[in-house]
This record gives structure tokens, sequence and C-alpha cells, in this order.
């Protein structure tokens, strides 16, 4: 049995009530920005490696092993994080198919060479913080949305370094950063290749951008349908439904 701790609880990932995580209010709760990056994502079917970046409390990795039997690795810098993900992996009983790294992805190196992934996710912080007036008061959502201990270009450096040729990178962010990650990705030779955004209705500005390179690719950019999360009535539209649970 494994131990929650403090405010920490067990939600269902999906509506089928197959798969668990641990969750804590005060510390992390996964956002709908995780299960449609997880949902986005290419993943190699039978074998393979995939490496997802900010991990937070496993809820990628946790979600592909559902899609994929390829060994997922996730990389988290903040221990009560990645002490979630690890008991929430021995929850699941899949401790054979993913394994959760405690450490800086800046540092990764050592640890997980380079070049050796097929597919690389990340959900990075999203916001630039010029000053600590603007950090949250609760420190772990501070670093989880902040960029306080890797700036974008990290991030990118990061899933260059661990992706293999031909291999894919896939992330979340806003769109107000489109034009930066597409920088970075062609300054790092990870050509964009598909990109999506996702609306909370129709006739609403996207909030939400999930974008996929190839390393080494050749420019040849795909915009996917966008998707809508909620209908008028404020009840979530089919598509998102299936997305959310897992259909």
């Amino acid at each position: 049995m494994v131990q929650l701790h403090d405010d920490e609880r067990l939600d269902y990932l999906f509506a089928e009530g197959d798969m668990q995580i641990i969750q804590s209010p005060t510390v992390f709760s996964f956002s709908l920005d995780a299960v449609l990056l997880a949902h986005f994502t290419y993943v190699p079917i039978k074998k393979g490696a995939i490496l997802d970046l900010c991990t937070g409390n496993g809820v990628i990795p946790l979600i592909l092993s559902r899609r994929t039997n390829a060994h997922i690795t996730g990389v988290e810098i903040q221990s009560k994080l990645i002490d979630m993900a690890r008991r929430s992996v021995e929850i699941n009983m899949l401790k054979e198919q993913l394994t959760m790294v405690h450490g800086d992805l800046k540092e990764m190196r050592p640890i997980l060479g380079h070049s050796s992934f097929d597919v690389v996710t990340c959900n990075p912080p999203y916001f630039r913080t010029p000053s600590k007036q603007e950090y949250n008061q609760n420190e772990f959502l501070t670093i989880a949305r902040h960029e306080v201990y890797c700036t974008l270009e990290d991030v990118v450096k990061a899933c260059k370094l661990h992706v293999r040729p031909g291999g894919k990178v896939a992330m979340v962010h806003r769109p107000g950063r489109l034009i930066d990650i597409i920088t970075l990705f062609r300054s790092y030779n990870l050509e964009p290749k598909r990109m999506q955004f996702v609306y909370p209705k129709k006739g609403r500005e996207a909030n939400i951008l999930l974008i996929e390179a190839l390393r080494d690719g050749k420019a040849d950019l795909k915009i996917l349908p966008p998707i809508y999360i909620y209908n008028d009535d404020n009840t979530y539209t089919k598509e998102a439904e299936v997305i959310i649970n897992g259909r």
C-alpha cells in the first residue's frame, strides 16, 4: 500500500478508473495542458524510448503508457513532485516501463546520455518572471509555472540534446510564445512539423499551443484543426471529452 503524505489525494486519471495519480492542491495537480500534450504527442507503439522533461507528478508518462510499450523516463527538479510521481508509478504497477529521475534538465547528459530518445515531450514553465514580486506565493507552483530554474532556451537545448536524429520533440505552451519557440527550435535544428491551437470556446482567442518538431527535419509545417474545450453551455465538447477521458 503506497502511503499518502500531508494533503495528498489519489485521483483517477480516466473515466474508466483503471489508472490513479497522486495529487496535492498545495504541491502540484496536473492541468488540462498536460493531458492535451499527451494526446497530441506521437509515440512509437511497440518499442523505443520516450523522455518527458518537467514531468511534475508524472502525469504525461502515465498517460502515454496506455498508448505505447516504449520505456518512458520522466525528469523533474522538485523532490516532492518526483516522489509523488514515483509513488504513482508504483500504484499503477508500471515500474518496469516508467522511470522517474530527480534532477535539473540542464544537467541530465551524464545520466541520460545524448541522442538517446525517439520522442521528447515537455510541459515547461510558461512565464518569464523579471522580478520576485511576480512569483506565486506557493513555491512549488512558482517553480512549475515560472522560468525560475530553466528558461525556454534551456528546455529547447535539452530537447535537442536528448532526442535522436530524426526523432520528435513535442511541447505545450502559450500561443504568445510561438515565435520564440519556432526561433529557438530552428536554432537547435528542430524543425516544426505539426502545430495545433486549443481554444476555450468558439469565438475566443486560443490559450494553448501544441507543437511538434523533428530533429534535422525539412521545412514543412502542418496546422492541424483547432480544438475547442467547451460548448456555449459550458459543457465539454465531444472532442474534449474524448481527450480528457482517454478514449
